[in-house]
């Protein structure tokens, strides 16, 4: 099994600024992002956020929970959701290989685990990188989605979609940040 402490000394304090919600026309915040992969594209989230990476283990399934919630962990005593990423974007279905990894993110007191199917690196993004979010027709993925990290080099440009794993993590129809699970 596969587990990894994100170094905090890695960790920049650039991007700890008070981030508003992409519904008060705010961005994300320059600083550094853990990319992942979903499908063929590629996300980041807020270092800071990231407690460690585990290879994926098969959670314990939680009865009458939503689909892209594959269950709990127990994560050295704390029971840990894990949510798929994948299911929750809906994109299609794919089976778990060894590139597949649970990301353990630590927010608000809360500690969760996001499937993904594989991480990428650590990004360290300038504010001049970061671009708007276009508008989108559904305001649920308004809320979540914070910016879009574009990258050049040797003539190649890399677009990360950057999101606010809080803002996601408590949507109503997942509602970890109001439930009592937490470590």
């Amino acid at each position: 099994m596969l587990a990894t402490d994100v170094n905090p000394s890695a960790r920049s304090q650039t991007g700890t600024a008070s981030r508003a919600g992409a519904e008060d026309g705010a961005i994300a915040g320059a600083g550094q992002y853990l990319t992942f992969r979903l499908g063929g594209e590629e996300f980041g989230i807020d270092i800071l956020k990231v407690q460690e990476i585990r290879g994926y283990e098969t959670p314990t399934v939680i009865v009458g929970a939503p689909p892209f919630v594959k269950g709990v962990l127990n994560l050295r005593g704390v029971i840990v959701p894990v949510v798929d990423l994948r299911l929750k974007f809906q994109l299609a279905q794919v089976n778990f290989d060894e590139a597949t990894v649970t990301v353990i993110l630590n927010f608000r007191g809360r500690v969760v685990g996001a499937v993904v199917d594989a991480v990428s690196d650590v990004a360290g993004l300038t504010p001049e990188q970061i671009k708007v979010v276009p508008e989108f027709s559904n305001p649920a993925a308004a809320g979540f989605i914070t910016g879009m990290g574009v990258q050049r080099q040797d003539n190649q440009e890399r677009m990360i979609l950057l999101i606010d794993i809080e803002q996601l993590m408590a949507g109503a129809d997942i509602g970890l940040a109001h439930s009592g699970i937490h470590g």
